[in-house]
């Protein structure tokens, strides 16, 4: 594998820029011990290699996406600088550039007015979500599909906010039968509406959630930290862009830039419809609040100190790749969802595999054929590391065995659940580089069922 470095003589170049705007101060210069440092960063690279080459295009597991290159010279730039975007006085720039990369953000929502900031990450974010709806909504319920992410589970436990899981459809999506019931018999002040499950990518019915809103007076928190960007695709099957289409109608939306975003970790964005909960936020800082009358982003924030690193390199990715329809970026979305789609076409066509359902953005999951759900789940776990061997590297996930009933396979149902076989497609390469990454999943299957 070849890292990218020819970007690295801007960095200079662009140092050189930045360096001109502190003329005006007296000489000050750090004389660095060169020998010292290169020992330790060469060890660094060498401790390093302990990885799984997540930049690589057969590397299909986890939502590991390796940030672009503006990016990474975008935030290497910024630690000279070193801002923290807590107080505008820590970060002038950097804070600036946080409030027009999200306003883009909110804009692709189809927000033109919002409040809203980064975070270190989704489970921050989805927390000031929560914790907001539990003071919009005291004393009542908050409830998720049972593929949502446990973070909201555990963030309720944590605000002592009661929380209850809501069965999925065989497609692993909310059940909209069982969330009206649920809406009938209990008093329910938040629904959390997943678009992109991390399991299976799965995106719960927000237009009929919305029907029931109508109805019940619930508020709607969009958890969209693995697919929002998928609002810009062209090609989304009817139900996930019906979806999308309607997302401007929920109360908050979670995303994640360091996910599709191409950003490094940590990276996290929460936006409210209604600025007015910034109220919400509202405490005194006796030491902090004093060099501008403009809005300090710690006003509305859980964090303290926030890396202005974050903010710059998103700023700078969406100023040469904005989030528009057609565009660019939105490209490599497309291509990451019909790697899935290609993919998922090839496992549907082998006998030795089953596929429940069609992917819904990039994340495909099948099963080994076999008796039963344990010696499926078996040769699942093999075909994983013979893979690795091979520098195929997979994911495995396990799957209640409610999402396989439909499928008509005659499985020995001894276990509940089923591990599965996973891949996240992420990369706009996955596509160029299926045929290889089935040719070596072909060969290891055969590998480890003749065995």
């Amino acid at each position: 594998m070849t890292l990218e470095k020819e970007s690295l003589g801007l960095l200079q170049e662009a140092l050189a820029r930045l360096e001109e705007g502190f003329d005006s101060l007296p000489k000050f210069d750090r004389d660095p011990n060169l020998d010292a440092l290169r020992t330790v960063l060469l060890e660094v690279a060498e401790r390093m290699q302990d990885n799984y080459p997540y930049p690589h295009p057969l590397y299909v597991g986890q939502m590991l996406k390796p940030p672009t290159e503006i990016a990474r010279l975008a935030y290497m730039l910024s630690l000279w600088i070193n801002p923290n975007n807590h107080a505008l006085d820590g970060g002038r720039a950097s804070s600036a550039m946080e409030k027009e990369a999200v306003a883009e953000i909110a804009k692709m929502f189809g927000w033109e007015t919002h409040l809203g900031h980064l975070t270190s990450g989704g489970t921050m974010a989805n927390l000031e979500a929560l914790w907001v709806a539990g003071n919009l909504q005291p004393n009542k319920k908050v409830v998720a599909s049972n593929q949502a992410h446990y973070a909201h589970a555990r963030i309720c436990s944590m605000l002592r906010i009661p929380f209850q899981s809501v069965p999925c459809d065989s497609h692993a999506r909310m059940d909209i039968v069982a969330l009206k019931k649920l809406l009938q018999e209990d008093d329910i002040g938040t629904v959390v509406v997943t678009i992109g499950t991390t399991a299976t990518g799965s995106i719960d019915p927000l237009p009929e959630i919305l029907e029931l809103q109508a109805e019940y007076g619930f508020r709607i928190h969009a958890d969209t930290a693995y697919g929002g960007y998928f609002m810009l695709v062209d090609n989304l099957d009817a139900e996930a862009r019906a979806a999308f289409d309607c997302i401007k109608q929920v109360d908050s939306i979670v995303v994640d830039p360091h996910k599709h975003g191409l950003q490094p970790y940590g990276c996290g964005c929460i936006l409210f419809k209604d600025p007015s909960v910034g109220k919400i936020y509202k405490h005194d800082s006796p030491f902090t609040y004093f060099s501008s009358e403009e809005l300090h982003l710690g006003e509305i924030s859980f964090e303290c100190s926030r890396a202005g690193s974050s903010a710059v390199a998103l700023w700078a990715t969406q100023r040469l790749l904005p989030l528009i329809p057609g565009g660019e970026f939105a490209g490599y979305l497309s291509k990451s969802r019909k790697a899935a789609l290609t993919l998922f076409e090839k496992l549907q066509n082998d006998s030795r595999f089953v596929v429940a359902f069609p992917p819904e953005l990039d994340i495909v999951v099948w099963v080994v054929k076999s008796q039963s759900a344990s010696e499926s789940s078996r040769l699942a776990k093999e075909i994983f590391k013979a893979a690795a061997q091979e520098n195929l590297h997979l994911a495995l996930a396990n799957l209640p065995k409610e999402l396989f009933l439909e499928t008509g396979e005659g499985i020995n149902w001894d276990q509940d659940s089923i591990t599965c076989l996973r891949s996240c497609l992420m990369k706009p390469e996955h596509l160029d580089w299926i045929d290889s990454i089935w040719q070596t999943l072909d060969a290891v299957t055969t590998k480890v069922l003749n065995t």
